[in-house]
C-alpha cells in the first residue's frame, strides 16, 4: 500500500490522467475480470500492434513514461494486484493471468490451458519466476506447461518458495 501510496502522485504529477490501468484479464472458470496496475504508459498511448496482432510491449516502447519505465523494471506497476487478491480475483501464487486474445490463440494450440481456470491467478508464478515473462507464442506454451506442472503439484511449501525465490529476484 505504502509504494502505492508513493508513486499515484508521482504518476499523477509527471504525465496528469489517471493513476491506475485496469487491465482486463481471464481468471477463475473463465470469468474475465480487471486486473489492476498503476498507470506505466502516457495517458491516451496508440494502440501499436506487431504484425500478429498483439499489442507492442518492446524494451523502448516510445509510449512509456519515465516514471513508467522505473516501475517496469523494478515491477512496482504490479502492486495494485494486491488489491485484486483481497477482491478475490486472484491468489498470491497461481498461474498469470493473460488476456482474452492470447488465451484464444494458446487454447488453438492447447485446449489444456482451460485447465487453469480451475484455479485463481497468481501476483507471483512459477512459469514466471523460472521463465520469465511471455512476448512469444513458444514462450507462452512453455509457461502453460509450467503452469499445468504447479496445478497438478502444488504443495504449501513450493507455494511459500515461489513467494520467497520471486521477491529475492
Amino acid at each position: 500500500l505504502l509504494v502505492i501510496i508513493i508513486f499515484a502522485p508521482i504518476i499523477y504529477f509527471t504525465d496528469k490522467g489517471p493513476v491506475f490501468y485496469n487491465a482486463e484479464r481471464v481468471g477463475k472458470n473463465g470469468k474475465v475480470f480487471k486486473m489492476f496496475k498503476l498507470r506505466s504508459m502516457k495517458v491516451n498511448a496508440p494502440d501499436i500492434r506487431n504484425a500478429d496482432g498483439s499489442t507492442y510491449n518492446g524494451a523502448n516502447d516510445p509510449r512509456v513514461t519515465k516514471v513508467g519505465r522505473f516501475m517496469r523494471k523494478t515491477s512496482i506497476d504490479e502492486f495494485p494486484q494486491f488489491l485484486n487478491v483481497l477482491k478475490g480475483d486472484m491468489s498470491l501464487v497461481g498461474y498469470r493471468p493473460e488476456r482474452k486474445y492470447f488465451v484464444d490463440k494458446i487454447v488453438a494450440i492447447n485446449p489444456d490451458y482451460e485447465l487453469l481456470y480451475k484455479m485463481r491467478p497468481g501476483v507471483f508464478s512459477k512459469a514466471t519466476l523460472y521463465n520469465g515473462y511471455t512476448y512469444t507464442m513458444e514462450k507462452m506454451l512453455k509457461r502453460l506447461d509450467m503452469d499445468l506442472e504447479y496445478l497438478y503439484n502444488h504443495s504449501l511449501w513450493q507455494y511459500f518458495k515461489i513467494i520467497f525465490l520471486t521477491l529475492l529476484s
